[in-house]
């Protein structure tokens, strides 16, 4: 045997001997003290999340989880998440060093959470926001199927709500161990975003923490009505390395940094972790109280099922005739009515078979074309149906 074949097999035997340490222990979030990433002072954890892990020494913005980002930007008893259930599967069955399950099991169990998101509602100052916060603790912040899901569903049913949007970003770009897959959200994202921004024409904002890379950067990242960064957070696509390798030059120091971004026209503002929630609210209330704000429509076909509280707000809406909306409803109502069983009829003579009629003839495909006039992106009642 040769010595570096020796050697090679001592370095084996030393690695399997080790004592294996749980990810719990081995987390500087779980000990008293840890150092600053960027200049390297030791700070007592305590502190640090007093001062919501803002280095006392350099003021360099550490690492965030998602739920003290909650905390923090949320008022307290108002947060109401989304999909907490919602939890990744393996449909590429894949492994590298180890199978991806065992690595999502890992994850979850060392940071409690399902995914790399955390989606839900709450009161911001008392203004109602649907808040999405990724979380970098969990495989890196990588965009799988289920943060591009719970991602989606927050922006529909914001768009259903009339609710801005928020999404504080921190990740590594798509998740390679679910291929093609985590690359859709991309579009499935920015597909829910467009009828949000420029149909609805709802607020959509977009909160850049360090880092913030590959797919996300690339996708809702940067599609933010306004675009918020932390100080020096690190944002881009593709590494600063594999950049200067295909450029073949030297790029400057600062590249890739939140205030290089803003520099260039990428950002519209650079706020302080100690400013953001103030920062937010300012915003909404301005957008909130814009004079000359246009009023939105969501596109037939793009309305999601009947949630609890819209059916409660239905029946609210029913039971106050006096309302000039009902009264318009009620009418066109009784026109479909009309034109379905050929007289006049009136909503005080419905019977259960026509409502079931009606209902029918609303769902069909073939009538719901009859009655979208795309020029204007409208739905129509016509008097005659096929």
């Amino acid at each position: 045997m040769s010595i570096l074949s020796w050697l090679e097999n001592q370095r084996k035997l030393k690695l399997l001997n080790a004592p294996n340490y749980s990810q719990q222990e081995s987390d500087g979030s779980q000990g008293l003290w840890t150092r600053c990433d960027h200049c390297g002072v030791i700070l007592y954890i305590k502190h640090l999340k007093e001062n919501q892990r803002v280095c006392f020494g350099c003021g360099y913005h550490l690492q965030m989880s998602s739920t003290e980002r909650i905390d923090y930007l949320i008022d307290t008893g108002t947060w109401r998440p989304f999909d907490e259930t919602v939890s990744p599967c393996d449909p590429l069955e894949f492994k590298d060093q180890k199978p991806y399950t065992e690595r999502l099991k890992d994850a979850q169990e060392r940071t409690g959470l399902q995914d790399a998101v955390q989606t839900g509602t709450g009161l911001l100052d008392g203004i109602p926001v649907a808040l999405g916060v990724m979380d970098f603790t969990f495989m890196g912040g990588s965009m799988g199927s289920v943060v591009g899901e719970k991602i989606t569903r927050l922006i529909e049913y914001a768009t259903q709500e009339g609710l801005p949007v928020i999404l504080v970003c921190a990740s590594g770009g798509a998740r390679m161990q679910e291929g093609i897959l985590s690359l859709m959200q991309m579009a499935k994202i920015s597909a829910a975003l467009h009828v949000h921004q420029n149909c609805a024409k709802l607020l959509y904002i977009s909160v850049l923490t360090s880092p913030t890379t590959g797919g996300v950067t690339a996708s809702f990242a940067m599609l933010g009505d306004l675009i918020f960064a932390e100080p020096k957070a690190l944002i881009g696509f593709a590494g600063r390395r594999v950049i200067e390798q295909t450029l073949q030059e030297q790029l400057p120091d600062d590249f890739q940094t939140a205030e290089y971004l803003l520099h260039h026209g990428l950002l519209d503002l650079i706020v302080p972790r100690s400013f953001l929630k103030q920062a937010l609210s300012e915003t909404l209330t301005l957008y909130k109280e814009a004079p000359l704000k246009v009023q939105g429509q969501i596109p037939y076909g793009q309305r999601g099922p009947l949630t609890k509280i819209r059916e409660e707000q239905l029946r609210r809406f029913i039971q106050s005739p006096k309302n000039p909306n009902y009264k318009h409803l009620v009418t066109e109502f009784e026109e479909l009515l009309t034109a379905l069983t050929g007289e006049k009829t009136s909503i005080d003579s419905l019977t259960s078979d026509n409502l079931q009629k009606a209902f029918d003839l609303a769902c069909n495909t073939q009538t719901r074309l009859d009655w979208l006039q795309v020029n204007e992106n409208k739905i129509s009642i016509r008097p005659v149906f096929k």
